[in-house]
């Protein structure tokens, strides 16, 4: 079924598919109750056995994995994600999780500045009054929620935001398939991770919850977003990362019963209704520009 939709339907199912899935992220962190970097070590171990299977069987399936592999110009997305993953959990124990979500929200502003700066991929009218309006939304939910979290956490998301764009961007530039390089990118995180607790031990009361992070849902929304690149510019797959931002405290909400404000509520649906205004705006004009026929 998805190999008969366009390119831009792949990219806008599989950018929703992945949003969704990093949208669980911070609550299974927290019900895992673990220290940062046991976490960190547990969750990027778990992504990397996960990832060397799958290319164990495609190897077999296929007889190669060239077509799954981006070469050399994976390495410098595999660590801008690798040091999103650090950044992004350090802040989540640094900062309150409200902070963090709001503040990785930003990154469509910085992969259209990056687009338009490096890939002269200026952002259509519709993309520049999506990102305003996004950025209203999230000014509603920080103006309703947003407490003040610690300096070094604040920091550290600006810094993922950062990365996240970084990554989407020259991936976006490459035009080739980065799944994979999302995915192996966890050595880096792995690799820092267990630097820190090589001397202890893991320190996780619930380590089933960080192992379902780890081998389903960050495996299944790294490739989903980074293979989107592929078929949406940078700032429209930046945008899937809000659905982090809009899902987060409602999950949390309801396994922890911290009921989002009003505002927040507010800012959500706003956040919701630009992502969604955009996607049905680029399916019109793209089937305006379709031939006939």
């Amino acid at each position: 079924m998805v190999s008969h939709l366009s390119d831009h339907r792949k990219g806008l199912l599989l950018t929703t598919i992945g949003g969704l899935a990093l949208s669980l992220d911070i609550p299974l962190i927290r019900l895992s109750s673990g220290d940062v970097w046991s976490v960190l070590t547990a969750r990027s171990l778990a992504t990397i056995v996960v990832s060397l299977a799958a290319l164990v069987v495609i190897r077999r399936v296929t007889g190669s994995l060239r077509g799954v592999l981006p070469g050399w110009i994976g390495l410098p997305v595999g660590l801008f994600y690798g040091m999103t993953t650090i950044t992004f959990l350090l802040a989540i124990y640094y900062t309150t999780a409200a902070n963090v979500v709001f503040i990785i929200a930003l990154n469509p502003m910085f992969a259209a500045l990056l687009s338009w700066i490096f890939l002269k991929e200026r952002p259509a009218l519709s993309t520049i009054v999506t990102m305003i309006a996004m950025i209203c939304g999230v000014g509603l939910i920080v103006q309703g929620r947003m407490e003040g979290g610690h300096f070094l956490g604040d920091a550290l998301s600006v810094l993922a935001s950062f990365f996240i764009a970084c990554a989407i961007t020259i991936a976006r530039a490459s035009r080739r398939d980065m799944g994979f390089a999302s995915l192996l990118s966890a050595v880096i995180p792995a690799a820092v991770g267990l630097y820190h607790v090589i001397r202890s031990s893991i320190a996780i009361d619930h380590p089933a919850w960080i192992l379902l992070d780890g081998v389903v849902l960050m495996p299944l929304s790294f490739w989903c977003l980074a293979t989107g690149t592929r078929f949406l510019s940078a700032p429209e797959v930046a945008m899937f990362y809000l659905l982090e931002t809009i899902l987060a405290p409602i999950w949390v909400w309801l396994i922890f019963a911290e009921a989002p404000s009003d505002m927040t509520l507010t800012g959500g649906l706003v956040l919701i209704l630009a992502l969604a205004a955009h996607s049905l705006w680029q399916a019109r004009v793209r089937a305006r520009m379709a031939p006939a026929g």
